[in-house]
C-alpha cells in the first residue's frame, strides 16, 4: 500500500495535468469526427441536391417512352432531352442507346433528399467518381476534387468534360434507371455538376472550420504545457528544504518507496540511515543559525557528492540527514559510513565536526525457491524510525560512532510498546507494588527510616524491576501518575501501621522532576495525605539532583511549601552531577542521599574517603542529615559511622523488602544481629 505522502504525491502529480491532457485528446478526436461526418454530410446534400433535378429529368423522359404510340420519333423527343441514355427491355439488353453508353453494371439503390421510393442507380464505367455506397447515399471519391481543382488543358477537358474555358464548372456521371413500362426501362445519364467558386467557398467553410478546432487545440495544448509547468513548480515546493534548498523528509520517504520497488528484485540490498550532526545548536550558538544553516547547506552537499546514482539524500530536521544507500551487508555499510563520516568531519575550516550515524539494513523478502519476490507494503518510515533508534544510543557521546539496528534493539522496541499498552491497566489493578528498604544508624544500627521503591508484579510477565519500566514512564509521562500511586500508598501503609501502634518512622517517596511544573504540586501531595490521614513528619519527599536543573525558582517555591505543611525534602543521587554543591546552596533541603557510585568505586580508595568526609561535614554544617546508599561491606559501614553519617541504606543492612517484611523489621527496632561482615 501508498504511503500518505506518497498518496499526496500522487494527488499533486495528476492534478490538472492529466485533466488538461485527457481534455486536449478527447476534443481533438471528437473535433476530427465531427469534421469528418459534417463534411460527408454536407457533401451528400450537394450531391443529392444537384442529382434530385436530374432525376425528376430522366423520370419525365421515361414517363414520355411509356406514352410512346408507336412512333418512332420518340428517340428524336427524348434526344431534345440533352441527356446520355439507354433504353433496356425486360431482358436487360439495350434496345436503344443515345450517346456513348458508358453504364457500368455495378449499382445500387439509394434515396434522394424529399423521396421516400428508391431509385435504382449505376456506376459511370470511365468517371465513376459518383457512385452508390452502401449507406444507400449517392458517394464522391474526394480525388476528384483534387484532379478538378488541379486539372488544366485537355487532361481537364478529357477526365471533366469543362464547359467552361475557364475551367469553371465540372460534370461527373451516374446513371439512373426508371421504369418505362412493359418491362423496359430508361437509364439516363445524370451529371453532378459542381462550380469552382461553390468548391471554393465550401473548401473555405471547411478550412475556417478546421483553422477554428486547431486554435481550440493550441490553446488547450498551451494550457496543458503550463499546467504541467506549474505542477513542476509545486512538486518542487512540495519536495524543497527550507533550509539546504534541496530535498526534504516527504520527497525521501516517496522516492525511498518508488526506488524499492523499482529495484526489489534486482540483488541489490538497502541500508536506511539517520545522519546527524552533534552538538549542531551549540554551533549555532557560537556562531548564529545564519552560519549554522550555511553549514548543513555544506554537509548536505558533501553527501549526494559522496553517494552513487542509485542513493537518495534528504535533510529531514534540525540536523538530521535522512539516507538510503545500497550494501552488500552490515560490514560494507559501516565502511561506507565510516568514510563518509570521515568526509564530513572536516566540514569546516576551523572545526572538526561529529556525527552520530544509525543504520537500519533492509532485508529483500524472499519466497520458498529462494527468488526475491515484490513487496507491495515497504515502510520507509517505519525504516528510518528504527535507524534513529540505533542512532540515539550514541546520544550520550560527543564522538562520532555508527550503531545498527538489531535484533536486541527490536525486541527493546517491543517491550517499549508492551508497557505502554498495559501501563494504565496495571494501574487501575494495583498491580504496583511497594517495597520498603530500611535506613539505619551506623553507631546504634537502629533503625531511623525507609525508601519506598516500586516493583511491578505483572500477571503476564511476573515481578518486573523498576528499572525495566520506570525509565519508559518518566519519558511518556506516565510516572506522575505513578508518583501519585506511591504516595498514596505509602500514606495509606502508614496509616495502617500507626494505627496498630507500630513504631513507624519516615519514609521517603521519589518524586519525578516531571511534577515539578505543576505550581501546586506541594497542595496535591498534602491533599493526598490528608485525604488519608497520615502525619505528614512520616512522609518524606525524596527528589533526584537532575530536578535540580530546571526551573530553580518553582523547585524553591515547591519546597518551601512542603517544609510549611511539615514534610521533610531530600536530595538522592547528591555527587551524581555537577552543579550539587550550588544546588546546596540555594535550596533548603532536610536529607543528603550520598549517591551510590562513591561505595561501588573501589579505585577510588583515599581520595573517595576524602570526598564523602568532607560532604558529611558540608551537610551537618548545612543543618541536614545524610544518608549513605548503595553501601555493602563493613568496612564502608564503620568509615561512614566514624564520619558521623546519620542514615546507611544498602544491602549490608536490607534489601528492599514487601510491606510485610518491613512490618516486622519496625517491630524489631534494629538490624539483624546476623549481619554480614
Amino acid at each position: 500500500m501508498a504511503s500518505k505522502s506518497e498518496k499526496k504525491y500522487r494527488k499533486i502529480k495528476r492534478s490538472h495535468v492529466w485533466g488538461s491532457l485527457i481534455q486536449f485528446v478527447l476534443f481533438a478526436v471528437v473535433s476530427a469526427v465531427l469534421v469528418a461526418a459534417a463534411i460527408q454530410l454536407i457533401l451528400a446534400y450537394i450531391i443529392d441536391t444537384k442529382i434530385a433535378a436530374e432525376y425528376k429529368s430522366i423520370q419525365y423522359m421515361a414517363k414520355l417512352y411509356e406514352l410512346r404510340t408507336g412512333d418512332d420519333d420518340i428517340y428524336d423527343v427524348l434526344n431534345e432531352e440533352g441527356h446520355g441514355y439507354i433504353v433496356t427491355d425486360a431482358a436487360g439488353n439495350v434496345v436503344y442507346a443515345n450517346g456513348e453508353n458508358t453504364c457500368g453494371i455495378e449499382g445500387g439503390l439509394i434515396t434522394l433528399p424529399a423521396q421516400t421510393e428508391k431509385i435504382l442507380v449505376y456506376r459511370d464505367t470511365e468517371r465513376g467518381y459518383v457512385y452508390p455506397g452502401s449507406n444507400g447515399r449517392l458517394n464522391l471519391e474526394f480525388e476528384a476534387f483534387r484532379k478538378w481543382l488541379g486539372a488544366e488543358g485537355d487532361e481537364a477537358e478529357k477526365d471533366f468534360d469543362l464547359v467552361s474555358e475557364h475551367s469553371s464548372m465540372f460534370n461527373l456521371p451516374i446513371w439512373i434507371s426508371v421504369d418505362a413500362g412493359g418491362g423496359e426501362h430508361l437509364v439516363g445519364k445524370a451529371l453532378f455538376k459542381a462550380n469552382k467558386r461553390d468548391v471554393y467557398m465550401f473548401s473555405a467553410l471547411i478550412a475556417a472550420i478546421a483553422v477554428l478546432i486547431v486554435v481550440i487545440l493550441v490553446s488547450m495544448l498551451i494550457g496543458a504545457i503550463k499546467s504541467f509547468v506549474r505542477q513542476r513548480r509545486m512538486l518542487d515546493l512540495f519536495f524543497n528544504d527550507m533550509v539546504t534548498g534541496g530535498r526534504n523528509w516527504t520527497w525521501f520517504l516517496v522516492k525511498g518507496e518508488q526506488l524499492l520497488k523499482k529495484r526489489v528484485r534486482s540483488n541489490d540490498r538497502f541500508a536506511v540511515v539517520n545522519l546527524v550532526l552533534v552538538n549542531y545548536r551549540n554551533y549555532c550558538m557560537c556562531h548564529s543559525v545564519a552560519e549554522g544553516e550555511k553549514l548543513l547547506l555544506n554537509v548536505y552537499r558533501k553527501i549526494n557528492s559522496s553517494i552513487g546514482r542509485k542513493e537518495i539524500c534528504a535533510h529531514t530536521t534540525s540536523s538530521n540527514f535522512a539516507l538510503l544507500i545500497k550494501c552488500s551487508d552490515e560490514l560494507e555499510a559501516r565502511e561506507r559510513i565510516e568514510k563518509l563520516i570521515g568526509t564530513l568531519e572536516t566540514t569546516g575550516t576551523d572545526h572538526k565536526f561529529s556525527f552520530h550515524a544509525g543504520v537500519f539494513i533492509l532485508d529483500m523478502e524472499k519466497g520458498n525457491n529462494g527468488q526475491r519476490f515484490k513487496r507491495d507494503d515497504i515502510d520507509i518510515d517505519t525504516a528510518y524510525n528504527n535507524a534513529s533508534t540505533a542512532r540515539a544510543t550514541l546520544d550520550d557521546n560527543d564522538d562520532s560512532g555508527i550503531a545498527f539496528f538489531d535484533e536486541k534493539l527490536k525486541d527493546e522496541h517491543k517491550w517499549i510498546d508492551t508497557v505502554q499498552e498495559r501501563q494504565q491497566a496495571a494501574l487501575d489493578n494495583e498491580e504496583f507494588l511497594v517495597y520498603y528498604q530500611p535506613k539505619y544508624d551506623p553507631r546504634t544500627n537502629e533503625l531511623k527510616g525507609a525508601e519506598a521503591l516500586i516493583r511491578w508484579n505483572s500477571p503476564e510477565f511476573g515481578l518486573i524491576p523498576p528499572g525495566r519500566f520506570i525509565p519508559i514512564f518518566e519519558k511518556n509521562g506516565f510516572i506522575t501518575s505513578i508518583d501519585h500511586y506511591m504516595i498514596r500508598h505509602v500514606a495509606r501503609d502508614q496509616k495502617a501501621w500507626l494505627d496498630k501502634g507500630c513504631r513507624c518512622v519516615p519514609v521517603s517517596v521519589n518524586v519525578s522532576r516531571a511534577h515539578f511544573v505543576e505550581d501546586d504540586l506541594a497542595e496535591q501531595i498534602r491533599d493526598m495525605v490528608d485525604e488519608i490521614g497520615t502525619p505528614h513528619e512520616f512522609i518524606e519527599i525524596e527528589l533526584t539532583e537532575s530536578a535540580f536543573f530546571d526551573d530553580k525558582r518553582a523547585m524553591l517555591r515547591t519546597i518551601s511549601r512542603l517544609k510549611e505543611y511539615g514534610f521533610a525534602v531530600s536530595m538522592d543521587d547528591f555527587g551524581s552531577g555537577y552543579s550539587s554543591l550550588n544546588s546546596l546552596k540555594d535550596m533548603p533541603l532536610d536529607v543528603l542521599k550520598l549517591d551510590a557510585e562513591f561505595f561501588r568505586d573501589e579505585s577510588a580508595g583515599k581520595r573517595g574517603q576524602i570526598v564523602v568526609s568532607e560532604a558529611i561535614k558540608l551537610a551537618k554544617n548545612l543543618n541536614m542529615r545524610i544518608v549513605a546508599e548503595g553501601v555493602e561491606v563493613r568496612e564502608q559501614v564503620d568509615f561512614l559511622a566514624g564520619e558521623g553519617c546519620d542514615m546507611i541504606q544498602g544491602y549490608f543492612f536490607a534489601k528492599p523488602m514487601p510491606g510485610n517484611e518491613y512490618e516486622d523489621r519496625m517491630a524489631l527496632g534494629t538490624a539483624p544481629k546476623d549481619q554480614p561482615n
